[in-house]
């Protein structure tokens, strides 16, 4: 689970993070927000228009008015030219509500465009930030969190700088808008108008909080739901195997019972702002409609000026209603933009370097001195010193979790040792570029990974500009060329997600091919053909020994039959070299390698003779 970060980071740096994110679009975000201002004055001048005609045109009662009023009655002719000419009163409302609408399309536009653009350009920062993360970060997290954070997190943000971040603009604006206008027609009013404002805002406040904190757990909640269902989908076989339908069902619905309380509990909290905030918002235009009608009725309010009131009150109530919501959604985006930004603020894995070998050089020598190393408190690998001279095969055999695998990881330097040296070619890899050092290298795991792709594709990954010819000599010497051609569609035959549509072998032989097309320096094969039959392996191995020299080859298996033409063999126990020699010297003398000999020759004789 990655760390739970919302005290960690301050509101100001969550802004600086949206900040960032905007950055290129914040013109366009400058637009739409003049655009929204131009829209709500425009939408607060079409009430003004009645109120001109009731006050100044309709009565015979001749009277300086507002400053708005008579700003109106300037621009709509004067008292005489509209008095004649009324009609002129519904092409300016008309007018007004057009221009208005132009206004709120390019508002929308730009919001949009801006905010697809910044989405995008997230989601490549991300995936190119997941890419450089250390192997450490994802020891931690967990991959349906991680999935959760760059699709539905992403998502959320994108939401609110499309819809909901402008609208919050639109609600200020078209509070501020009229109350300078408001103030200057009638004081009383504006204040019945405004009066019950502050408690429509703190509510929304509140729930606000409260959204923010329940959507986290919602959020997280997801994240676990679709761990589960990861999961599930890639073990499927596994679930099948081993008849756990209604072990994964039973843990499923636990996870999904968990989001669906989250969410009803969210949406309650929701059903009450709505409620609440209804009944002051029904209340506070009531107010207006009742103090003004009897201020009309006595006489200290002109009907102009009552219908402006009623107008405006409807137009900005609800907006500030909506504030509720949208300090909903804000909730959500900050905790998004918090579990995105954790993600970003992750360091990535430092892979500049001093060392280069110079090509001349380049032999694939390899040097391990006293090499140690823990996970936490658990010591893995403990004094390992051996060399590989350039072209050689190096074997490594061991029970599990006695370091075999970890051994690779150090030399890849997805881990880097607590203590001793790692040479290649002479050169401490602690001093190398990351990429370039790994470049040099092709491994090949148990459980390799193919992409879905055709088997061509996968093979020619390893090498840009790979003819077919290579490809096939690399099929041909891993022994799945004539397997290849025997698919109807050949090399062009497209595997399944992770190779499934391939048997265990053949993605082993697959990913040995793509691994000797590189021609690598180092060729490592972690307990790569565990799933190959004997006679398969031997011939691979063969094939091998052919290329003798041409690089130089770590082995990691269980059979010792892999390890016998090997030209240095290590043994490991608890991370520990125990035993130390080739084939010859150490089945001839007592030690774990001998034990392993003698088991698996007893087997091997045993089916000989029963098959």
């Amino acid at each position: 689970m990655l760390r739970d970060t919302s005290t960690a980071h301050p509101m100001f740096d969550r802004i600086h993070t949206i900040w960032s994110l905007l950055e290129g679009q914040r013109i366009r975000y400058g637009a739409a927000l003049g655009s929204l201002i131009v829209a709500s004055v425009l939408l607060y001048g079409v009430p003004i228009v009645p109120q001109v005609v009731f006050d100044a045109v309709l009565t015979d009662e001749v009277r300086e008015g507002s400053w708005p009023e008579r700003m109106g009655l300037w621009a709509l002719g004067g008292r005489e030219f509209l008095s004649e000419n009324l009609w002129m009163a519904a092409v300016a409302v008309i007018g007004l509500t057009v221009l208005a609408a132009v206004a709120t399309y390019f508002r929308g536009r730009w919001v949009a465009i801006a905010a697809e653009s910044v989405v995008c350009r997230l989601r490549d920062r991300l995936h190119d930030h997941l890419n450089h993360l250390p192997c450490t970060w994802y020891d931690e997290a967990e991959t349906g969190d991680v999935l959760q954070r760059c699709t539905s997190d992403v998502d959320t943000l994108r939401n609110f700088l499309a819809m909901q971040a402008i609208e919050i603009g639109r609600a200020i604006a078209m509070i501020i808008i009229p109350l300078p206008i408001m103030f200057m027609m009638d004081v009383p009013m504006t204040v019945a108008s405004i009066v019950l404002l502050p408690l429509i805002i703190c509510s929304a406040v509140f729930f606000f909080g409260r959204v923010k904190s329940i959507f986290r757990e919602k959020d997280e909640a997801e994240g676990r739901l679709t761990a589960c269902v990861n999961e599930n989908l890639h073990g499927i076989r596994v679930v099948r195997a081993f008849a756990r339908q209604e072990f994964e069902r039973e843990k499923f619905h636990e996870r999904n019972d968990e989001h669906r309380r989250l969410d009803y509990k969210l949406y309650a909290v929701l059903a009450w702002f709505w409620a609440a905030s209804d009944e002051l918002c029904f209340a506070q235009k009531a107010l207006v409609v009742i103090l003004g009608g009897y201020w009309v009725a006595v006489g200290s309010l002109e009907i102009g000026t009552y219908y402006f009131f009623i107008a405006a009150v409807s137009m900005y109530v609800w907006p500030v209603r909506m504030m509720g919501r949208l300090l909903a959604e804000l909730g959500k985006a900050v905790v998004a933009v918090d579990r995105i930004h954790e993600i970003l603020e992750s360091p990535v894995e430092v892979v500049t370097g001093n060392g280069t070998p110079e090509s001349s050089d380049r032999s694939g020598c390899l040097v391990f001195d006293r090499v140690d190393f823990a996970h936490g408190e658990t010591p893995v690998v403990r004094g390992v010193s051996f060399a590989v001279e350039a072209g050689k095969t190096l074997a490594v055999v061991g029970p599990s979790g006695s370091g075999k695998s970890t051994l690779i990881n150090l030399l890849l330097r997805f881990y880097n040792p607590d203590a001793g040296d790692i040479l290649v070619d002479g050169l401490d890899i602690k001093t190398l570029n990351r990429q370039q050092h790994r470049r040099r290298m092709a491994v090949v795991m148990q459980d390799p990974f193919l992409y879905s792709r055709s088997i061509h594709d996968n093979i020619a990954l390893s090498r840009r500009g790979a003819s077919d010819e290579e490809v096939h000599l690399a099929t041909r010497i891993a022994c799945i060329h004539d397997s290849i051609l025997e698919f109807d569609e050949g090399y062009e035959t497209v595997v399944g997600e992770r190779g499934v549509t391939l048997s265990g072998g053949q993605r082993q032989r697959v990913a040995i091919a793509r691994a000797l097309l590189q021609q690598p320096d180092i060729l490592v094969l972690d307990d790569a053909l565990s799933a190959v039959d004997t006679r398969t392996e031997r011939m691979i191995l063969e094939a091998m020994r052919d290329r003798h020299g041409r690089q130089t080859t770590i082995v990691i298996a269980h059979r010792i039959s892999t390890l016998i033409a090997a030209d240095d063999i290590i043994v490991l126990d608890a991370g520990r070299i125990i035993q130390q020699g080739n084939h010859e010297q150490l089945s001839s003398q007592e030690g774990l390698y001998r034990r392993l000999w003698e088991i698996q020759t007893t087997i091997e004789s045993t089916e000989e003779r029963t098959s």
